[in-house]
C-alpha cells in the first residue's frame, strides 16, 4: 500500500485531516504525520486542544508556526503532501535592504511560512500542495486588483510547481453549506501530474474536464477559451507593478493553471445531477432536544429583526464624519429548504446578530443552531468539537468559533480521491 505523508498546518481541529485520511483507499493511504496549530493572543488554544483530544499529540505543535521554521525546523518532518486553510492577508514584498536579492515578506503573514517550509525543504519539499483560502483571494487588494495570488503563483512557479486552482461553493455540489472558498493545488516538477500537464496540448480541456479539481468537481463543457498572461518572476517587481492601473476587476477568474509562470484562466459553470443537502436534511426537528438557552428570548426581537432587516441610515464614525450607509434585508428566520449560509465565527452566543442562523422549529419558536449542527454543516463527526485535551469541555461559543474558521469535509475529500488517481 503507498503511503502518502501529510503535514497539516494551520491544522484548526482536523479538517484537511478527516477529509483525506476518509479518501484513503486499498491501495493509497494518506496519513498525517506532522501538523500544527496556534491561534495568536489566545491564553487557551482551544482549536489545538481539540486536535489532540481527537489525534493524539505525537507530531502536533502547538506554537508559532514562524518561530518553529526559524528555531526547530528538523521538527517538519519530510511529507508528501503539505496542506492548509491559510489566511487571506497582504502578500506584498520587499527587497531586504542588507541583501540585494532577499526578499522580506510583511511580518505576521502566514503565506510566507509556507514559502519558507517549501524553500527550506529544497529536494525534499512535498511533491503536492492543496491549500484553501477565501475566495477574496483572488481579487485582494482592491488597489491593486489580484496581486497577492499573483505573488503566491510566480513564487509557487519559482519553487517548481505548477498551479491548479477553482473557487468551489459545497453546496453546488450537493453539500449542505453555502461556503465559497478557492482551493490550490500544486504539483512539483518530476511528479507524474506535472510530466502530464506539461504534455497537454489544450489546457482548457484540462480546466474543463481532464484534471484533477474537474474529475472532483465537474463543470459544463464549453468551447471558451482561457484568458492567458505571463507572471513576473522577480517577486517585488510583480508585488508593485501588478494591477498597478488599478483595474476594477481581477484577471484571475473562478478557476484556471499556471505553468511556467503563464496564466490560464477562465469562468465555469458547476454541473450536479444528484441530490441537494438542504438545512432541514441537518437540523435537529424535535424541539424537546433543543437546550433552553438555543432559542431567541422574545424581548431581543425587535433586535435581531432590526439587524436582520434592510435599512438605509446616517451613521458616523469616531473623528464624527457622518456618511450614509445601507444594506439589504436578509431571510429571517432562515429558510429550511436551501444549504445553510456560510457559517462565521460569530455563530456561537445569544446576542442579537445579523450573520447568525435563525430557524423556526414546528411550534414557531426561533432558534439558533446548536454546535453539533455547526459541525454537521461542515461535514464534520458530531461532537467532534465537544472535548479539548484532558477532557475538558469546549464552551459552545468556541465550537461555533472553530466551525466558522472551518471548511467542508466533503470537499478536500472529492480532491483527495481525485488526487490518488494521479499519482
Amino acid at each position: 500500500m503507498k503511503r502518502i505523508r501529510i503535514a497539516e498546518l494551520f491544522a484548526g481541529v482536523g479538517g484537511f485531516r478527516i477529509g483525506l485520511e476518509s479518501a484513503s483507499n486499498k491501495n493509497s493511504k494518506y496519513e498525517v504525520i506532522w501538523s500544527s496549530q496556534w491561534e495568536p493572543g489566545a491564553s487557551t488554544q482551544h482549536a489545538s486542544e481539540i486536535y489532540e483530544h481527537r489525534f493524539g499529540s505525537d507530531g502536533h505543535l502547538n506554537e508559532d508556526i514562524q518561530e518553529v521554521i526559524e528555531n526547530k525546523f528538523n521538527e517538519i518532518l519530510d511529507h508528501d503532501l503539505l496542506v492548509g486553510g491559510f489566511p487571506c492577508q497582504d502578500y506584498s514584498v520587499a527587497r531586504v535592504a542588507s541583501q540585494a536579492k532577499g526578499l522580506s515578506g510583511k511580518k505576521g503573514v502566514l503565506w510566507w511560512s509556507i514559502y519558507n517550509i517549501l524553500e527550506r525543504k529544497g529536494k525534499k519539499a512535498p511533491s503536492f500542495l492543496m491549500l484553501e483560502n477565501v475566495d477574496r483571494l483572488l481579487k485582494s487588494p482592491s488597489a491593486q486588483r489580484g496581486r497577492d495570488f499573483a505573488v503566491m503563483l510566480s513564487s509557487l512557479n519559482n519553487l517548481g510547481y505548477i498551479v491548479e486552482w477553482r473557487v468551489i461553493n459545497a453546496a453546488e455540489y450537493g453539500m449542505p453549506q453555502r461556503r465559497r472558498r478557492v482551493y490550490i493545488l500544486g504539483y512539483k516538477k518530476g511528479t507524474n501530474i506535472y510530466k502530464k500537464i506539461k504534455g497537454e496540448n489544450d489546457i482548457d480541456n484540462w480546466i474543463d474536464s481532464e484534471g484533477l479539481i474537474a474529475k472532483a468537481f465537474p463543470v459544463k463543457k464549453t468551447t471558451v477559451t482561457s484568458n492567458q498572461f505571463v507572471l513576473e518572476k522577480d517577486l517585488v517587481k510583480l508585488s508593485e507593478n501588478f494591477s498597478s492601473n488599478k483595474p476594477t476587476k481581477s484577471p484571475f477568474e473562478i478557476a484556471g493553471m499556471m505553468i511556467d509562470g503563464k496564466v490560464f484562466t477562465k469562468k465555469v459553470t458547476p454541473v450536479y445531477n444528484k441530490k441537494f443537502t438542504i438545512l432541514k436534511d441537518i437540523v435537529e426537528l424535535d424541539e424537546k432536544k433543543i437546550p433552553e438557552e438555543f432559542f431567541i428570548d422574545m424581548k431581543d426581537m425587535p433586535r435581531w429583526e432590526y439587524l436582520k432587516g434592510g435599512k438605509t441610515e446616517e451613521r458616523k464614525t469616531q473623528s464624527g464624519h457622518k456618511y450614509n450607509y445601507s444594506e439589504g434585508s436578509m431571510v429571517f428566520p432562515d429558510s429550511l429548504d436551501k444549504p445553510s449560509r456560510t457559517i462565521v465565527t460569530g455563530e456561537g452566543g445569544t446576542s442579537p446578530s445579523r450573520f447568525k442562523h435563525v430557524i423556526k422549529t414546528k411550534s414557531g419558536k426561533l432558534r439558533r443552531l446548536m454546535p453539533e449542527e455547526l459541525e454537521k454543516l461542515n461535514m464534520f463527526p458530531v461532537g467532534h468539537t465537544k472535548l479539548m485535551k484532558n477532557g475538558k469541555e469546549t464552551p459552545a461559543t468556541k465550537r461555533a468559533f472553530i466551525m466558522g474558521n472551518a471548511l467542508v469535509i466533503g470537499v478536500v475529500k472529492k480532491l483527495g480521491s481525485s488526487l490518488l488517481n494521479f499519482f
